[in-house]
């Protein structure tokens, strides 16, 4: 029987960790919803490959390759699929910084691939840490704008869900560094705004939280209107379900314990 101390169950709780990093905030959508943006990624994923095998020496065919395979890994029916997809965007970022190590976004999206096939293993995800740490660190190094900052995002994401020392990498300072820097370098994507106010709840600075999110509904409205069409429809449907509930879990913390006899 494992202990609690036993790798199998350390290796459980990385696993977990792992599909939290994976930038879904754990709100399910509706099941139409899932299925029109399912469809919509798999139709990138096609076209993202043919143009990929159309010249497969083109670095920038190879990265939105990557880029598609992450995203259509989010729908996958099971981890044998999940893996494959991963995979895919794995080899291809890596046969680009084989000629190249200087291409920020081919770290990037070999990162996010390494997460994505982190999410299907037990005892082997955590091996992939630090290699996911080490490419986001190459890419944010070589082009901190790529994804909205995603890189510095990312890294303050792992931080944040990945178990502590002596296990693995996790660390609040850390974490609180990178998804600070996110916010500098885009400070008008609500994704980081998000994350560092799901993140502030999560460690239980109720003030800051407060603070991201009213940032956040200030400039709601004109980030509605430059990051809109097909492309960001999920991210909005996602955007607006988690700042939901951010506020409700806000609102519920701030309501003051009264006792039954105050009560009746």
């Amino acid at each position: 029987m494992a202990t609690f101390n036993s790798p199998v169950k350390h290796a459980t709780y990385w696993k977990v960790a792992a599909i939290l990093f994976i930038f879904i905030a754990g709100i399910a959508m509706a099941d139409d919803s899932q299925q029109k943006f399912a469809a919509h990624a798999e139709e990138n994923f096609r076209s993202a490959q043919k143009q990929f095998q159309s010249d497969e020496n083109n670095p920038s065919n190879a990265v939105q390759f990557a880029r598609a395979c992450y995203d259509f890994a989010d729908f996958a029916k099971n981890d044998s699929q999940r893996a494959d997809l991963a995979n895919q965007g794995i080899d291809v970022c890596r046969k680009v910084l084989a000629s190249d190590l200087k291409n920020a976004d081919a770290h990037y999206y070999l990162a996010m691939n390494l997460g994505q096939l982190a999410r299907t293993k037990s005892l082997g995800a955590l091996k992939l840490v630090k290699q996911m740490e080490s490419e986001f660190q190459a890419a944010l190094n070589l082009d901190k704008q790529i994804d909205f900052g995603g890189s510095a995002r990312s890294l303050g994401l792992l931080y944040r869900d990945t178990p502590g020392w002596p296990m693995s990498i996790g660390s609040k300072r850390k974490a609180k560094m990178y998804l600070q820097e996110a916010l500098q370098i885009a400070p008008d994507f609500p994704e980081n705004f998000l994350v560092m106010a799901e993140s502030d709840l999560k460690w239980g600075d109720r003030a800051d939280a407060q603070k991201q999110l009213d940032a956040l509904d200030a400039f709601w409205p004109k980030a509605q209107k430059k990051l809109s069409g097909a492309n960001w429809e999920r991210d909005w449907v996602d955007w607006t379900n988690r700042r939901d509930a951010a506020k409700k879990k806000l609102s519920e913390n701030s309501q003051p314990t009264q006792s039954p006899r105050n009560g009746r």
